[in-house]
């Protein structure tokens, strides 16, 4: 069976679903290119959209990409192709992270479509969520939709979720304390847009979520030290539930494949009715991050952490214009 190449429509569409991931403070650090002539895309990484203090090594942009890789694979098994997928194909180009080229329909990827109604539903939660624990039936699904993409899934129980709840913490109040980090943080926020997404990046007001009066979600706080006048207070869980993304190793390709692996989960959470947020603040410092990984063996890097449960979902955030992130050439 053939499948008929996709129109610059239906390219711009596949575009649009891919750049629906998330993104560290949604910097939406990517650019796409489609070769008609080769039916492939290339995703870029744009490196104007780096953290210099929060991510001088671009592993999180390195993740955010990956996550609007796997958007892309799941769109495009959707619109009836096969996605052939290569890391890093280029050495000599270190912003070309992956291409991807659309052939034939095949089996070895069908259930990546049926994630497709999740890409526009899913939208991290700065709410409280419920105290209701995830079944473990769904926390062995979410592990396997990781596994399937190169990573590992992980649930901190007892000491070791303290342990990473007491380092977010510690990272949180650092980050609002140190120059660099405010900086980047006061470059991503829109505190003029309490309603209203007119800037196509960034975290607008309206989605940072109310401050917390109570409980030990492991929260982002992207007001910063700045003021948000009328901005809600509220009581969040006391007893969070957070997994780990992480990989044996942590070169750019790991960090790719994680992004990937962290957004199937995400996209799983979603169409299982879970809300799902970021608390990566102690991964922005080296000290704080390592202790992060599996006490059980002591081995393997974490690369994000998501806070999952049952909660109001979050709205939607902006999106840069196509004309920004897509080129199509012969």
């Amino acid at each position: 069976m053939t499948r008929q190449s996709p129109s610059d429509q239906q390219v711009v569409e596949l575009t649009r679903d891919a750049a629906a991931a998330p993104s560290m403070h949604n910097a939406q650090p990517w650019r796409f290119r489609y070769v008609q002539h080769r039916c492939t895309f290339e995703l870029r990484a744009d490196l104007e959209r780096t953290m210099s203090y929060s991510d001088p090594d671009t592993r999180g942009l390195h993740l955010g990409c990956g996550a609007a890789l796997l958007n892309l694979r799941v769109a495009v098994v959707h619109g009836g192709w096969r996605p052939e997928m290569r890391l890093l194909p280029d050495p000599t180009d270190r912003t070309l992270l992956a291409d991807v080229r659309l052939t034939s329909p095949g089996s070895d990827e069908a259930d990546l479509g049926t994630l497709y109604p999740s890409i526009h539903q899913r939208h991290s939660s700065r709410y409280p969520f419920e105290e209701r624990k995830i079944p473990d039936s769904v926390r062995q699904t979410l592990c396997e939709a990781a596994r399937i993409e190169g990573a590992v899934l992980s649930f901190p129980t007892s000491w070791h979720l303290a342990e990473v709840l007491d380092l977010v913490q510690e990272a949180e109040a650092r980050n609002i304390t140190d120059r660099g980090s405010d900086q980047d943080l006061a470059r991503w926020t829109r505190l003029d847009m309490p309603f209203v997404d007119t800037s196509g990046d960034g975290v607008p007001q309206y989605a940072f979520g109310p401050r917390r009066r109570g409980g030990r979600a492991p929260l982002r706080d992207f007001a910063g030290p700045r003021q948000v006048p009328g901005r809600d207070v509220a009581e969040f869980e006391r007893s969070p539930q957070l997994a780990l993304v992480g990989t044996i190793h942590d070169r750019p390709d790991d960090w790719l494949r994680a992004g990937q692996a962290m957004e199937r989960v995400l996209l799983l959470a979603t169409r299982e009715g879970l809300a799902t947020a970021f608390a990566t603040q102690a991964l922005e410092w080296t000290d704080l991050r390592w202790p992060l990984r599996d006490p059980m063996n002591g081995k393997g890097f974490t690369q994000t952490v998501l806070r999952l449960g049952y909660g109001p979902a979050g709205p939607g955030t902006p999106r840069r214009p196509m004309s920004e992130i897509l080129d199509i050439e012969p």
